[in-house]
C-alpha cells in the first residue's frame, strides 16, 4: 500500500533500521536514530542497485515520488540513474571550481613537456600577466568570444600586438584542452579570429646587410679580434645560417662528421621537429677549429666565464656592433641574406625553405619532412660554402 504524509510522520525509530515502502521501488527508510531517508531500488544490467532520494522532510514524499519518476525515465533509455547523478555531481562540481586558470596550469603542465624552458616559460609570463587577471577566476563554460577579444585588446593598447594575438591564440589552446576533457561543451575562441578585431599583422624585420655588402663583413668576420670562439660562431653561422639560439646551443652529440650531417634536435627548433643541415666541406673545417680550440665534452660554444652553460644570446649580436653594423646587421639576419643570394643564384625555392626550417610541418608529416631532398639541399650548402670563399676572396681583391 502507498505511503501517506501521516503514515510517515508517525513512523517511530526501533532497534533496526525499517523499511517503509510505497511503490515502483519507491521507500522510506527509517533509522535507529531516527532519520528518514528516501531510497529507490531498481536493477540495471541484471544487477539490483539503490539511489538516495533526500532526506524527510527535506525532501517530502511528493518531491521523492518525482525523484523516482525521473530516476525510471532513465531506466528506460539504458541509462543508470547512479552513474547519471555521479556525473550530474561532476559537471556541479565544473562549472563551480573548474576555473580558467586551473585547467590552464594543467594544460600548461602537459603541453610543456614537449617544450623549451624557455618557450613554456614565456607562455606562462604571457598567461600569468594578462590572461589570469581578465578571465582566470571565470569557469570555462562562461568565458565568451567577446571576453577573449577584450583582453587581447587592452594588450595591443599597450602597444604589443604580436602579444595581444599569442594572448588570444594561448587562451584558445587551454579551452581546446578543456572541450577536449569534458570540462567545457565548445570552444569559444574558433569563433572569432583575431583579425576580426585586432590590427593587422605587422611582419617582423630583422636588420640585415644588402648582398653586396656580404663580401666585407666576411672578411671583417676572418679579423675579427674579439674572443676567438665568437668568431667561429659567426663563420658557423654564415655557413649554416641557423637560427642564433639553435646555433649557441649546439652540442657535440648532434654532429657526425663523418656522414657530413648535422641534426638539430626538435626541442631547440622552431617548428619542433628535428632539422638537418648538411655539412659543407667549409662547414667541416670549421667545426674542426672549433674542436681544436677546446671546447669541452658538450657544447661547441660554452660560455666565456661559465663553460656549463652555452654562449651567451647577445655575443654575436655584440661582436656584429664592434665591428661596426650596429642597427644594420644581427645573428638573423644571416638567414635573409643566404635566402636572398641563393635565390639570385638560381637554387630552387622549396630548398632554401626546407633549409632555413621555414616550411609548416604537421604531426604527419614531420618525420619526412625534415630528410626531404636531403642530397639536392647538401649540393645546395656545398655551392653556397663556395660562394662564401667567392665573395670573400672578392673583397679581399680589391
Amino acid at each position: 500500500m502507498p505511503l501517506t504524509d501521516t503514515a510517515i510522520r508517525q513512523a517511530k525509530p526501533t532497534e533496526k533500521t525499517r523499511k517503509l515502502s510505497d511503490a515502483q521501488g519507491l521507500y522510506l527508510e527509517v533509522s535507529p536514530a531516527g532519520g528518514k531517508w528516501w531510497r529507490l531500488k531498481y536493477r540495471f544490467e541484471g544487477r539490483e542497485k539503490r539511489l538516495s532520494l533526500g532526506t524527510y522532510p527535506e525532501t517530502t514524499l511528493a518531491v521523492a515520488r518525482g525523484k523516482r519518476d525521473a530516476a525510471r525515465a532513465l531506466l528506460r533509455t539504458g541509462v543508470d540513474p547512479s552513474a547519471e547523478r555521479k556525473e550530474e555531481k561532476r559537471r556541479t562540481a565544473i562549472a563551480a571550481d573548474n576555473s580558467f586558470e586551473a585547467i590552464a596550469r594543467e594544460w600548461h603542465k602537459a603541453w610543456s613537456v614537449t617544450r623549451t624552458p624557455k618557450h613554456a616559460g614565456q607562455v606562462m609570463q604571457r598567461l600569468e600577466g594578462d590572461i589570469f587577471p581578465a578571465i582566470g577566476a571565470l569557469p570555462v563554460a562562461k568565458i565568451t568570444a567577446p571576453m577573449l577579444l577584450a583582453l587581447a585588446k587592452k594588450v595591443e593598447a599597450r602597444g604589443a600586438n604580436d602579444l595581444a594575438r599569442r594572448a588570444f591564440q594561448v587562451a584558445g589552446q587551454v579551452l581546446r584542452y578543456a572541450v577536449a576533457h569534458g570540462l567545457a561543451t565548445r570552444n569559444v575562441a574558433a569563433q572569432v579570429k583575431p583579425g576580426d578585431a585586432l590590427k593587422p599583422k605587422q611582419e617582423r624585420h630583422f636588420a640585415r646587410l644588402d648582398a653586396r655588402e656580404m663580401p666585407e663583413l666576411l672578411n671583417k668576420i676572418e679579423v675579427y679580434a674579439g674572443y676567438p670562439r665568437t668568431r667561429l660562431a659567426m663563420k658557423l653561422m654564415t655557413l649554416t645560417f641557423l637560427r642564433t639560439t639553435e646555433l649557441i646551443q649546439a652540442q657535440w652529440s648532434e654532429i657526425d662528421m663523418a656522414a657530413k650531417l648535422w641534426r638539430v634536435p626538435a626541442g631547440r627548433m622552431k617548428m619542433r621537429t628535428d632539422h638537418l643541415v648538411p655539412l659543407s666541406r667549409q662547414t667541416l673545417q670549421v667545426l674542426e677549429q672549433i674542436r681544436e680550440s677546446g671546447t669541452g665534452p658538450d657544447y661547441l660554444f660554452p660560455g666565456e666565464r661559465d663553460h656549463e652553460a652555452c654562449m651567451s644570446n647577445n655575443t654575436i649580436l655584440f661582436a656584429l656592433y664592434r665591428m661596426g653594423y650596429r642597427g644594420r646587421m644581427t645573428g638573423h639576419g644571416f638567414r635573409g641574406v643566404a635566402s636572398t643570394i641563393l635565390h639570385e643564384l638560381g637554387h630552387r625555392h622549396d630548398l632554401i625553405e626546407l633549409q632555413l626550417a621555414h616550411q609548416e610541418r604537421d604531426k604527419i608529416s614531420a618525420a619526412y619532412n625534415f630528410a626531404t631532398y636531403l642530397p639536392q639541399r647538401a649540393e645546395m650548402m656545398q655551392a653556397w660554402a663556395d660562394h662564401v670563399d667567392t665573395m670573400r676572396a672578392q673583397h679581399k681583391s680589391k
